[in-house]
């Protein structure tokens, strides 16, 4: 399968919300999304919620990118082409993926070159 069939015409979806990517030792009940590693735990909050944490350390201001596609387990690249064609235009990443959904999370500042390289990819975006 190629990343670029599931590219041409696929929707994306611009969250209105800035998140924050924190380094703590818990959870947190309203984390967007929570990874534990380790004795690592990561958990990405909407913004105004990071003053409810303690962690080590906070690095705030990102947007959140949501593929609303159905991708298929067996589709490899996929992300390795959306990663690289960011990384192309100099804009940072934070990946997340659940069991249907892929997030890629940008610095709000690189927003609109990251829109710009996803519609150049064919995504369809909208914020």
């Amino acid at each position: 399968m190629d990343p670029s069939q599931f590219l041409e015409g696929g929707a994306v979806g611009v969250s209105d919300e800035t998140y924050a990517v924190c380094r703590t030792d818990r959870d947190h009940p309203d984390a967007f999304a929570t990874i534990r590693e380790g004795g690592e735990t990561t958990v990405v909050l909407e913004g105004d919620a990071v003053d409810e944490i303690d962690a080590d350390a906070v690095e705030p201001g990102w947007r959140r990118l949501t593929f609303e596609m159905d991708l298929p387990f067996e589709l490899v690249g996929f992300l390795a082409a959306v990663a690289t064609a960011l990384a192309e235009a100099d804009v940072s990443v934070f990946v997340l993926s659940s069991y249907a959904t892929d997030h890629v999370l940008v610095k709000e500042e690189d927003l609109p070159t990251a829109v710009a390289r996803l519609e150049e990819l064919g995504c369809e975006v909208a914020d």
